[in-house]
């Protein structure tokens, strides 16, 4: 069971005008802190080591290393933090392949504010 206090998150995206609002939207959510942000999947691993949020909200297209392989990465070195992929994808194949790559959950990026907080609410309990 995890402590008490908000949920921490990093943001793992290249596309830094929707990880810019998608970290000011759950900074208004007094449940969740947003402890960094990371353009592609070699600087989430790094950073998901350093800060060891609960949840990492995980792309999969990224240069330089993909969400998929990140997500290994970080289940392998940093196992009490889950991977959140929020991706444009809802490929069948896709998803198959997050679970494989040590994913707790997948949500697509068309999806309404609320379920986006309550699946990170859910990823990190």
């Amino acid at each position: 069971m995890r402590e008490r206090g908000p949920l921490t998150v990093l943001i793992a995206d290249d596309h830094d005008l929707f990880a810019e609002s998608i970290q000011a939207f759950l900074s208004t959510d007094g449940r969740i802190e947003v402890v960094g942000r990371a353009v592609n999947g070699e600087e989430a691993t790094r950073l998901a080591a350093e800060t060891r949020p609960h949840v990492v909200l995980m792309d999969i297209s990224m240069p330089v290393m993909d969400g998929f392989t990140a997500a290994e990465q970080i289940s392998r070195d940093v196992p009490e933090t889950r991977v959140l992929f929020l991706t444009g994808s809802n490929s069948p194949a896709d998803v198959a392949r997050a679970r494989s790559a040590g994913g707790s959950g997948y949500v697509t990026k068309d999806c309404i504010a609320s379920e986006l907080v309550d699946a990170i609410l859910a990823t990190g309990a």
